[in-house]
């Protein structure tokens, strides 16, 4: 049953306030924004009102569990996948995905019903098969004209990812909405709103490669695995290790006051030959080795922000990342664990030791924060939530969300690969993205918006690979 809003407790409508908060910037994008797109004016018209969409067959009713991990991070994820196939048109384009997402809710039927929140404050599901929202609609032009797709923009990108009129928080928007806009070039594009409460990445592409390959006439290659107790507090809830994730840092360099600038949003280019030089300055100087794309390029970009943004020598700075905790759980988690299966783990440091020092220090930062994640550490986060229901802190923190090994371009609903896939906007101004790119997905675009003062230090710091 839903909890009635009267009864909620201050815990939990301080939850709400942060989740609004999150969310406004996640459904309008910054209000000042620099994005370089040069294409003609997007504008795009709904067909017809909003419709539902439910599953195809009854499914399990009542309320759904949410792990903590998947309390953490409460926002929706846009993205847009845009499709032009030589063989055939957009006519049958809406009916298709619209058909064969009732199909793929019978499988995943928490993503057809409404957020709500648990006696204890906690965030749950409640399956009451009201389905996802569905909106048809039709654009100006060709797929080409909308310009630059290799950074998020809301302005432009937002218009072909359908917003739930009036939502004031998380709970009023259902986990997943879809659009479907048509281009008069014959190709289309689907837009999604999905919650990330419900899937991270894997499981957001292993919902969209299902929901595709019905979409084909195929069958799913695995049903999900929808249990997410797995990943319950222990009782009592035993926190063995400090999670500095969670710390707020203060921010006494007063960059706050440099993010009232306009922001500009920029994508950088890192190709192979560039990761790989990257990957030997990183080792300079420094304890390791060897070092992985990742650090190396995290440490990169964590300093040359760090640097950008002026913060002081004594500030201290905090980078955050998810790791893939699936295969470090012990017994690791079911392949087709359809929930959050990451956890944040951090490195802090102050900005004068970052900037001093070569980049193999910040790279042994990085790498010492991956391996911090073990199967204790993991039970150790879910537990602390469980005794203080926080959430990360971002004050002067880089979050650094990594999209370069998630499958966007491999699905095909009918019409091929999509011609381009990838995010409308960065959910905040402290995330920074990578994504993969290129015909063998072998370069990383590192995506990132700062204000324009910082950004110009920002560009010519990236020329130093």
């Amino acid at each position: 049953m839903n909890i009635p809003f009267l009864i909620f407790n201050s815990q939990a409508l301080n939850h709400l306030i942060r989740l609004s908060k999150i969310i406004k910037f996640a459904i309008m994008g910054s209000t000042k924004t620099n994005n370089d797109n040069q294409g003609v004016e997007l504008i795009v018209t709904r067909t017809e009102e909003p419709t539902l969409v439910q599953p195809y067959e009854k499914t399990e009713k009542g309320l759904y569990f949410l792990s903590n991990l998947d309390q953490n991070i409460a926002v929706i994820v846009r993205t847009i996948y845009c499709f032009k196939s030589e063989e055939k048109g957009n006519e049958t384009a809406a009916e298709v995905i619209k058909d064969a997402l009732s199909k793929v809710l019978v499988h995943y039927y928490p993503a057809a019903g409404r957020l709500t929140l648990s006696p204890e404050g906690k965030l749950i599901v409640d399956c009451t098969d009201e389905g996802a929202v569905f909106v048809e609609a039709e654009a100006n032009c060709n797929i080409k004209d909308i310009g630059d797709h290799t950074k998020p923009d809301p302005v432009t990108l937002g218009k072909l990812v359908y917003d739930i009129p009036g939502a004031k928080n998380i709970l009023e928007i259902p986990p997943l909405v879809v659009q479907v806009t048509k281009f008069k070039c014959g190709g289309f594009v689907l837009g999604l709103g999905m919650n990330h409460n419900l899937f991270d990445g894997i499981a957001a592409m292993e919902f969209i490669n299902s929901w595709s390959r019905i979409a084909r006439g195929l069958p799913l290659k695995q049903p999900p695995f929808l249990d997410r107790t797995l990943l319950k507090a222990r009782n009592p809830p035993i926190v063995e290790f400090p999670h500095d994730e969670f710390l707020e840092i203060d921010d006494i360099s007063n960059t706050a006051d440099l993010y009232k600038e306009e922001l500009s949003y920029k994508s950088f280019c890192f190709s192979p030959e560039d990761l790989e030089n990257l990957k030997a300055q990183a080792i300079i100087e420094g304890p390791m080795s060897s070092c992985t794309t990742f650090e190396a390029l995290s440490a990169f970009v964590w300093k040359a922000r760090t640097e950008s943004l002026k913060m002081k020598p004594e500030q201290k700075t905090k980078l955050l990342f998810a790791v893939d905790g699936r295969a470090k759980f012990n017994p690791p988690l079911p392949e087709a664990y359809s929930g959050n299966g990451i956890v944040l783990t951090n490195a802090i440091c102050t900005a004068g030791e970052q900037i001093e020092n070569p980049l193999s220090f910040t790279v042994k930062l990085v790498h010492d924060a991956v391996k911090m994640i073990t199967d204790s550490y993991m039970r150790s986060a879910i537990d602390y939530f469980e005794v203080t229901r926080a959430r990360p802190s971002l004050s002067s923190t880089l979050l650094i969300t990594t999209w370069s090994k998630l499958s966007f371009h491999a699905n095909d609903f009918g019409w091929g690969e999509p011609v381009m896939s990838g995010p409308v906007a960065l959910p905040e101004k402290e995330v920074i993205l990578f994504l993969s790119h290129g015909e063998q997905r072998k370069s990383v675009n590192v995506l990132l918006g700062l204000p324009v003062s910082a950004m110009k230090t920002f560009e010519e710091l990236m020329k130093r690979v």
